[in-house]
């Protein structure tokens, strides 16, 4: 029920748009939400008009079929069994886009493209239920030590293969749910989602190697471009349109992961 957090209508009917173009059916727009009912964050943000206008199919992914993956929780780090869905794990069958936005982030700076799949990837029960479990809880890790880490792990299987972030407007200061908004003008496109995530850190403004999961994800050298001076930049020059985002006020305490942790 915030707009501002969530992929914009136009977002979603431009990358629509570009499907049709080439030919592409069988599109699906899916999503579990952190919180709440799919299916009515679905009708708040606009999407229901897409069925009949492009014959997409919505889906709540809470209802789809899912894998066993393990997360490590920072306060023990043992392995913890962690639901998520099939649907976004499944390259032989599925093109999976990320149809992110520029925000902050309250637990680990910023949150673009990969964060986007890997959270929305992990399941929870319907709300209400007895005993309900929210695996979303398992992929944060407890801590900033645990999301970083889990973030990264998670992408080895868990990525999209195109990324669109939608900066047109942005969110800034206590993301991703209770920022401000930012107008920017900008979009990301890209089959790397490490060079787009790359990319948005610098039109935010913010430092990479402050970012836990992009560190990682750069220095693993195996998750895609992160060296900025070797991303074709298609458009105009990224200094052109960079912004400085106000970061969450609890900026000192994300930065812990850089710590060393005590077990």
């Amino acid at each position: 029920n915030v707009p501002l957090c969530a992929s914009h209508a136009d977002n979603l009917e431009g990358i629509l748009e570009f499907l049709k173009s080439i030919g592409k059916k069988n599109v699906v727009i899916a999503e579990s939400p952190a919180n709440g009912s799919c299916m009515e964050s679905f009708s708040n943000y606009g999407y229901n008009k897409f069925v009949a206008k492009y014959g997409v199919k919505l889906v709540n992914l809470d209802d789809d079929k899912f894998n066993i993956v393990h997360c490590v929780d920072e306060k023990d780090f043992q392995p913890k069994p962690c639901r998520m869905s099939n649907m976004l794990s499944d390259p032989k069958n599925n093109f999976v886009i990320s149809a992110a936005k520029l925000k902050t982030h309250d637990l680990v700076g910023i949150t673009l493209s990969l964060k986007n799949v890997v959270v929305g990837a992990a399941i929870k029960d319907q709300d209400g239920a007895r005993g309900a479990r929210n695996d979303k809880r398992l992929t944060h890790g407890g801590g900033s030590h645990g999301i970083n880490y889990n973030l990264f792990a998670l992408s080895a299987k868990f990525h999209p293969d195109l990324a669109v972030i939608d900066g047109y407007e942005g969110m800034e200061g206590t993301g991703p749910v209770h920022g401000t908004p930012i107008v920017q003008k900008v979009c990301i496109a890209s089959m790397d989602w490490l060079a787009a995530d790359r990319v948005g850190a610098e039109l935010m403004g913010v430092d990479v190697n402050k970012i836990g999961y992009l560190k990682f994800s750069i220095d693993a050298g195996d998750r895609g471009q992160g060296d900025l001076s070797k991303i074709e930049i298609v458009g105009p020059p990224i200094k052109d349109y960079a912004k400085n985002y106000e970061l969450p006020r609890n900026w000192e305490q994300i930065q812990s992961w850089q710590k060393p942790t005590m077990i």
